[in-house]
C-alpha cells in the first residue's frame, strides 16, 4: 500500500473519507477523490453515500440505491470503496458517523475530505468543532465557493491548524484539529447540472446486487 506507515509493530492505513448525496456521482468525484489520493499519500478513499443530507430537502434526491450504484460506477478501477455505512449505523449527522468509524477501524488513519462548498456551511453542521478534533480535514477548492469558505466562521476558527499536505504524508504523527488546503484545476462537473440535463436518470439506472464495498453488506434495493 502507497500510504500504509508502521508504528510499534501495526500498519496504519491511511483512508480518505468523503461523504455526499452522490446525485448522482459523476467523473468529477472520481476525479478530486484521486487528487487528494495522490496529494495526501493516502491508501484508498471511502465514499459514504448519505441517506438525506439534514441541510438539504428530499426534493429532486433520488432513491440510494440508485445514488449507490452510480457511486460504484464512477469508483471503477480505482482506490475507491463506496460504502452506505450511515443507513446501518442509523446515524444522520456526520460527526456521529465519524464515532462510529474510529471505534470500528481502529488501525486506520482518517482524513476527512470536503469542497470548499462544505466548509462555507460547515458550522452549520452538528458539533462541528468536535468533528474537527477528530480527524484531519482536507478542503478542496471548488469554482465559485473559495471567498465564501475563506469568510465562514469554520475557517476563522480552522485557520489556525492549517498544516500541509505533506504533513499528512506522516500519519504517526496526525493530530487534530488540522486543515490543509488542496488546490487543482477546477472541475465544472456538478450533479445539478447532471440533474438538469436528465432529470429522470435514476430511473434508468441498474440497481440489482448491490454490495457496500466496506462491510460488504447488501444495500436494500426497497
Amino acid at each position: 500500500m502507497a500510504g500504509s506507515r508502521h508504528r510499534a509493530g501495526e500498519t496504519l492505513t491511511l483512508t480518505g473519507l468523503l461523504g455526499g448525496s452522490f446525485n448522482p456521482a459523476h467523473g468529477g468525484h472520481r476525479r478530486v477523490t484521486r487528487f487528494a489520493i495522490d496529494a495526501l499519500g493516502l491508501d484508498e478513499c471511502w465514499w459514504l453515500v448519505s441517506p438525506g443530507n439534514p441541510l438539504k430537502g428530499d426534493a429532486g434526491m433520488a432513491p440510494l440505491p440508485a445514488r449507490f450504484a452510480s457511486a460504484r460506477r464512477q469508483a471503477a478501477r480505482a482506490p475507491i470503496k463506496v460504502s452506505a455505512m450511515e443507513r446501518e449505523f442509523a446515524t444522520r449527522f456526520t460527526v456521529d458517523t465519524l464515532a462510529r468509524i474510529l471505534r470500528r477501524w481502529p488501525k486506520r488513519r482518517f482524513v476527512w475530505l470536503m469542497g470548499a462548498d462544505n466548509l462555507a456551511q460547515f458550522h452549520r453542521w452538528k458539533d462541528w468543532r468536535r468533528l474537527a478534533r477528530m480527524v484531519p480535514i482536507a478542503v478542496i477548492a471548488r469554482p465559485g465557493y473559495d471567498a465564501l469558505a475563506v469568510a465562514s466562521p469554520a475557517m476563522v476558527w480552522l485557520g489556525r491548524y492549517r498544516r500541509s499536505a505533506a504533513s499528512l504524508k506522516r500519519p504517526a504523527q496526525w493530530s487534530a484539529p488540522a486543515l490543509v488546503i488542496l488546490r487543482f484545476d477546477p472541475d465544472p462537473r456538478s450533479a445539478t447540472a447532471i440533474r438538469r440535463a436528465d432529470p429522470h436518470w435514476a430511473s434508468r439506472t441498474a440497481v440489482r446486487s448491490l454490495r457496500d464495498s466496506v462491510t460488504h453488506r447488501r444495500i436494500n434495493l426497497s
